[in-house]
């Protein structure tokens, strides 16, 4: 077996070799995706895509109840659907210097029992971090 990656048009399927741009086939821009094909002497065609998913319309998927852990902030957990999801990234933007990383110091203080949490900033240091966090006694 070998591994080989092809990059798929997600608006008309139309395969290529390399990233594209613009897909020649449809004129849609930025709309290649990566996918990993396995290539197999046995199989019938020459190239079997592992893990094949084609886009498919939202009304096709039922939603189904996720369990949910509470912030522990009640006008949070309304904003977010009923509190976190396990595995879900919540990104948080504002001004600066009105608390975006002192409310998710007291975030992760209140949901470390459900769990690991990983705090990612794009625009403080570690450092910064822990004197805040060290500040709210955290």
């Amino acid at each position: 077996m070998k591994n080989k990656t092809i990059f798929v048009c997600n608006e008309c399927g139309y395969e290529s070799a390399k990233w594209l741009g613009k897909c020649p086939s449809c004129n849609s821009w930025n709309s290649f995706f990566e996918q990993k094909i396995v290539e197999t002497k046995n199989s019938k065609s020459k190239n079997t895509i592992k893990g094949q998913v084609k886009p498919q319309k939202l009304d096709s998927y039922e939603a189904k109840e996720t369990l949910r852990t509470s912030t522990g902030f009640e006008e949070l957990d309304r904003v977010l659907g009923g509190g976190l999801v396990k595995g879900s990234l919540i990104l948080l933007g504002g001004e600066p210097g009105i608390g975006k990383s002192t409310l998710i110091l007291q975030i992760c203080d209140k949901v470390k029992g459900e769990g690991k949490v990983l705090y990612v900033s794009g625009e403080e240091s570690a450092e910064q971090i822990k004197i805040r966090a060290d500040r709210l006694r955290y």
